[in-house]
């Protein structure tokens, strides 16, 4: 039958084809492809497949360069998420998502849905989730918008996952005025499977029935990946109908009827309705298996009378499913999704023909040449071009900055770095969070990285998301190393070997040359890091466009490292373990200050060259930190990373706000560095560990050639933090140092609280 318009649909315009973010280049190459007009529903099914979000247009160039491939990656990019085994049978599937623009305009659902999203990739794959992530970013935290933001994204993410039962382990919360106007949030989630459980979103098998599973469709959300492929302005607030609507009741019936789907037998192919709705989950499902399929929308659940078919294809309601079943299983696919108390409807069927074709009853509204809907978005590699204002930046001489007065007490600035909202502690974030459900976390949040146990073995996961936009700004290759390699030593710290990595692109518009040579040397600077400590990439997402009319982001690719522990026995905890331990630095200090948050923080300066990193140092340090640690000499290991070295003590000594433990810390072997860098400098690959046999440690770095010295010994904790620097010492009382770092977080947000309560009080009393 030939496509035909549909009665009341709007004449397709010059007008209307940009409204859809279509190019006139592209629109040219639909022509091209089709070889007539596009109906209206065709022209929104390829404006949500050809949106950045979906089609990749301007980075896939650049992630074909990311190293995908070991022997222990069991699926890489291309699929719902990446899988790695783990050994005895088991895999670990894990993918790391954006939902940033929703969140910026309805931070509780963007965020909430969030998790939801990344909740249904996972366990598409035939794993169950057993923990989850976050990565946040947001302005400066003393702005009142700022903190409704922060406070709508916790909550979403705690909600949902906790009603899921699912934990939220680890992540990480930075805030700077680069993301007033734009805040980052990034959900990871991670699953535990049988290798023979693997299953992968393929359509095959003529004739196989295509099944709509899950919550019914409604109007919520269309246009969500087009909205997430465009630039936030003062019209944001009128998309506030784009954003979805969780229900995370539903998305736990709906998780487990999936995995039962998947173990019964009777599909073939599942795959998650997730942006760009149905149209992405079939077309993208008949790509892969290279077959066509046809769609009725009259045969679409919905949940509201009189929706279009243009409406039903793009749709990002949440909480439902496509699945291929096999033909003849109809019933039993139904039967168990009716057992959990979810509809499944027949809505296709997988056709011979080359096509992706969709009806409304015997109506033809849109027919496609098969693959090449998916495949025949162009793609883009525009002019990249480093800004002159970062290269002056990066030059500029920052020791050249003049101290403060207060600095003449180090301990002034240190308490000063540790109430920075960045540095501080999380724990009103994760106070919110369920973090032990399922009763295998072994480390939660607050750790270098999380360890969740992977039950019925003596085996863990360590788990850990990190970047420093900062570094990317000011150096995009070298930022994107450093990400990398801060995560497997966070990894490293807990006994995890670094296996994989996914990773968040999240940048500003790539058609603009600064923005898309951030966004080359980033991946650059990733490929380079994970060939050398042999990560590889086995999925993720790119986020573009995060840029509102005060310019754009932070260039910020945020990685999720997943490493294995061998034993329950080598897991390794950050905070001083007991008095009388020897304090032990692996790596080696340098004069490095650029990019720090102690530049950012005291001097509200962002310049200098960011620290460098070792490629190679970073993999021996790894190296060396886990002979130690397997061979049972590590009591406590700690990254030196935001607020460098006397942060990082700190850190060990008070991040317990229950058990604190002074430390005497003598760093006269580093005179000849300038004060501020030694102590606030954030150089690359460093570690503080402690030890009963430093002996043993030294022995261990000496072995993988890295550079390692006895600092100090752990106290009790009436003797406070004393550092030492040839004949200057300061002392920085516990009981201070606690307060300015447990205590940052819930005196900003009090504010809140506090001017809820009042413009309620207000209220009252004027009723």
């Amino acid at each position: 039958m030939p496509v035909t318009p549909r009665p009341g649909d709007p004449k397709i315009t010059p007008a209307l084809v940009a409204e859809h973010g279509i190019t006139p280049f592209e629109y040219e190459r639909l022509l091209a492809m089709l070889g007539r007009e596009p109906t209206f529903t065709e022209l929104g099914i390829v404006s949500a497949l050809w949106s950045e979000h979906c089609s990749y247009k301007h980075s896939r160039p650049l992630l074909k360069t990311l190293p995908t491939e070991a022997p222990w990656v069991l699926q890489g990019p291309g699929e719902n998420a990446g899988v790695i085994a783990v050994g005895d049978g088991l895999a670990v599937a894990f993918k790391i998502e954006s939902h940033n623009h929703p969140s910026a305009v309805e931070p509780y659902q963007g965020a909430a849905t969030g998790v939801g999203g990344i909740l249904r990739d996972v366990f598409t794959m035939g794993a169950r989730p057993i923990a989850l992530l976050d990565s946040l970013r947001f302005g400066d935290l003393e702005t009142p918008r700022v903190r409704y933001l922060f406070a709508g994204v916790v909550k979403g993410i705690g909600d949902y996952g906790n009603c899921v039962g699912i934990p939220t382990v680890a992540g990480e919360v930075v805030f700077d005025p680069a993301y007033e106007g734009n805040p980052l949030v990034n959900a990871m989630c991670v699953g535990l499977l049988r290798e023979e459980e693997l299953i992968r979103a393929v359509a095959e098998g003529v004739g196989n029935p295509i099944i709509a599973v899950g919550a019914r469709t409604g109007r919520d959300g269309i246009h969500g990946a087009s909205f997430a492929s465009e630039d936030l302005s003062e019209a944001t607030e009128a998309k506030r109908p784009r954003v979805q609507v969780g229900d995370p009741f539903t998305e736990k019936l709906l998780l487990e009827a999936s995995l039962e789907l998947i173990r019964s037998g009777h599909i073939v192919a599942i795959q998650d309705m997730g942006a760009a709705g149905l149209t992405s989950s079939s077309a993208e499902m008949a790509a892969r298996g290279d077959v066509g399929v046809t769609i009725d929308t009259l045969k679409v659940p919905a949940r509201e009378e009189g929706m279009t078919p243009y409406e039903l294809l793009l749709s990002e309601s949440q909480e439902r499913m496509l699945v291929v079943a096999k033909k003849g299983h109809e019933d039993d696919v139904v039967a168990i999704l009716t057992k959990w108390d979810l509809t499944a409807a027949v809505i296709g069927e997988v056709i011979a023909e080359p096509v992706y074709r969709v009806t409304e009853g015997d109506r033809v509204v849109a027919e496609f040449p098969g693959i090449r809907l998916v495949t025949d978005c162009p793609t883009y590699e525009p002019e990249a071009r480093e800004s002159d204002e970062i290269v002056r930046l990066r030059a500029t001489d920052v020791h050249a900055i003049a101290e403060k007065a207060e600095e003449r007490d180090p301990a002034w600035t240190l308490a000063q770095l540790l109430a920075s909202p960045t540095i501080a502690s999380k724990r009103w974030v994760h106070r919110q969070y369920d973090t032990m459900v399922r009763t295998n976390t072994v480390i939660g949040p607050g750790g270098d990285a999380a360890v969740v146990r992977l039950r019925g073995t003596d085996k863990a996961v360590a788990l850990k998301t990190d970047c420093n936009g900062r570094y990317c700004f000011l150096d995009p290759y070298v930022g994107g190393m450093a990400a990398v390699a801060e995560a497997a030593r966070n990894v490293a710290c807990v006994g995890g070997r670094p296996m994989a990595i996914t990773n968040n692109l999240n940048f500003g518009n790539p058609k603009r040359p600064e923005v898309y040579f951030q966004l080359r040397e980033a991946v650059r600077g990733m490929g380079d890091a994970c060939r050398a400590l042999q990560t590889p990439v086995t999925g993720g997402n790119v986020s573009l466009y995060n840029e509102n009319p005060n310019g754009a982001i932070y260039p910020t690719p945020v990685v999720g490292m997943v490493g294995l522990v061998d034993s329950l026995d080598h897991v390794t905890r950050a905070g001083f373990q007991a008095a009388g331990h020897a304090i032990v630095l692996l790596g080696e200090n340098t004069d490095e200050l650029g990019g720090s948050e102690y530049l950012a923080r005291i001097h509200g300066t962002v310049a200098g060259a960011p620290p460098r990193v070792d490629l190679d140092g970073e993999k021996r340090l790894v190296a060396a930190l886990l002979d130690a640690v397997r061979a049972g000499h590590v009591a406590s290991a700690h990254d030196c990373s935001d607020g460098g070295l006397a942060v990082a003590l700190a850190e060990c000594a008070i991040g317990d706000e229950e058990r604190w433990l002074g430390a005497d810390v003598d760093l006269s072997a580093w005179t000849a560095l300038p004060r501020r860098a030694l102590l606030f400098g954030e150089a690359q690959g460093r570690i503080v560990v402690t030890s009963t046999n430093a002996d043993a440690v030294l022995a261990a770095a000496a072995r993988h050639g890295v550079p390692a010295r006895v600092i100090g010994t752990v106290g009790d904790a009436t003797r406070g933090l004393t550092i030492r620097i040839g004949a200057d010492s300061f002392t920085a009382p516990l009981a201070s140092l606690a307060d300015a770092y447990h205590g940052a977080i819930p005196r900003l947000m009090d504010r809140t609280a506090t001017a809820a309560t009042t413009v309620a009080a207000t209220s009252h009393a004027t009723a």
